[in-house]
């Protein structure tokens, strides 16, 4: 096994990384083997562990503590050098930290919960008329009708649209 100190890893065919070991040990265009359904690329200055096999070298593990999460024991979390993270905590809740959640759907996205918060605006349409649901809830609430009539009888159309 060789303790690496990373200085590139490249995406391609077969991912790739250069880096330095003991003094004056160097390592470039070496694999690098991940998990499936895994993939990574540490920062400049991330540690590694590689295995040698004859004239082989495999990087098979990296970590870099300058950015990683403080985690209970049990708990799951990814992480980026930016502050970005999905942390599988304890108690059952998973936090998501990012500037922007971007969630991808073909089909749609369905939540199956009792109760769904939101501490900001929800905007719909929010690439045409990008209404809030506040927007909404002032234009429903403020809205009149003309021509009203009593009883079963039929409104006329309200004085401005949803």
């Amino acid at each position: 096994m060789i303790r690496i100190i990373l200085k590139t890893v490249a995406e391609g065919a077969i991912k790739l990384f250069s880096g330095t070991g003991r003094a004056g040990e160097s390592f470039a265009a070496r694999e690098v083997f991940q998990h499936y359904g895994f993939s990574s690329a540490a920062p400049k200055g991330a540690e590694g562990i590689a295995i040698r096999a004859g004239n082989n070298i495999v990087l098979i593990a990296e970590d870099d503590r300058r950015y990683r999460l403080k985690i209970k024991n049990g708990e799951v979390a990814l992480y980026t050098d930016e502050g970005d993270h999905v942390h599988l905590k304890r108690g059952r809740v998973v936090e998501v930290v990012t500037e922007t959640l971007v969630i991808k759907a073909g089909t749609k996205v369905r939540i199956e919960s009792p109760q769904v918060e939101a501490t900001g605006e929800i905007i719909d349409w929010c690439d045409s008329d990008g209404r809030s649901m506040e927007q909404m809830r002032i234009t429903y609430d403020s809205h009149t009708h003309q021509q009203v009539q009593p009883g079963i009888g039929n409104s006329g159309v309200p004085n401005q649209g949803m």
